[in-house]
């Protein structure tokens, strides 16, 4: 039987947090997973950021789904590193090169007494707020709630991005502690 080659494409797209630029496929590349490369030592379970951290002007890597959110560095323009990075990631993703290997989960699944509330915490992360933040080449992920506080890992373009603070104090905060009476605060880890 003859493979049929599809056409793979691959456009940049602006998010909310200047220093980041998502670069998006028209196939899924890493289905029901992500990866966040914040540095180069982070790489060794991607071989696909290890390569883009070769270029000198890569501060971070984020691959979820259909896309890639890539960090700047300072002083760099996007209009000089597009084509490039759209260029290498066709070529690596159309050559069918490895995007990442499977790590093995370490998150924390039993909160005892506090199973319910977490379960309602993690439907809402899901439904309002993950979608949100995946459109602007991040993500929100879960870690802990303790207390009566909520602890989320912000990935991707929110990782540093300007805005995060007042989405995750107004937007995220607001909305859990309005929906469920048991959280008192949300916070990043990290932060």
């Amino acid at each position: 039987m003859n493979e049929v080659n599809e056409f793979l494409d691959v456009y940049s797209e602006s998010t909310p947090n200047p220093e980041t630029m998502k670069f998006v496929f028209n196939k899924m590349i890493l289905p029901d997973d992500s990866a966040d490369f914040p540095t180069k030592g982070s790489t060794d379970m991607s071989p696909l950021a290890k390569n883009l951290f070769e270029f000198s002007f890569v501060n971070g890597v984020f691959i979820m789904n259909n896309f890639v959110t890539i960090t700047r560095k300072e002083g760099i323009e996007w209009e000089e590193i597009i084509p490039i990075t759209k260029e290498f990631l066709k070529s690596y993703v159309s050559a069918r090169e490895p995007i990442i290997y499977k790590a093995a989960s370490t998150a924390k699944t039993d909160f005892g007494a506090d199973n319910d509330i977490v379960s309602k915490i993690q439907e809402i992360l899901d439904t309002y707020v993950k979608p949100a933040v995946e459109t602007d080449g991040g993500q929100i992920v879960f870690k802990d709630f303790e207390n009566g506080i909520v602890t989320v890992e912000l990935r991707g373009s929110c990782s540093g991005c300007p805005s995060s603070t007042i989405t995750l104090k107004r937007g995220i905060e607001g909305m859990l502690t309005r929906m469920i009476p048991e959280v008192k605060e949300v916070v990043a880890q990290g932060a």
